[in-house]
């Protein structure tokens, strides 16, 4: 397992590929690892961790969560 304390690239895609598993996200290919700084580690954690502790969610949920996350892509 992974520790997610170390702020890694390895952690950030490992946090990336768990949220659009867990989101099913149709744009899934869009959103790679690569498109987030590690300065946003903190904030792609807290949207892990949101996402990893639920097993369902409204579509209302998972909108604002890819918008969250779309918010924290390097531009």
């Amino acid at each position: 397992m992974l520790d997610l304390e170390q702020q890694t690239p390895q952690n950030i895609e490992f946090m990336i590929d768990t949220i659009k598993t867990k989101l099913k996200m149709a744009s899934a290919a869009a959103m790679q690892a690569s498109h987030f700084n590690i300065t946003q580690y903190e904030d792609i954690k807290e949207l892990y961790e949101v996402v990893a502790s639920k097993e369902k969610f409204s579509i209302s949920e998972v909108e604002a969560l890819v918008s969250e996350l779309g918010k924290l892509r390097n531009k």
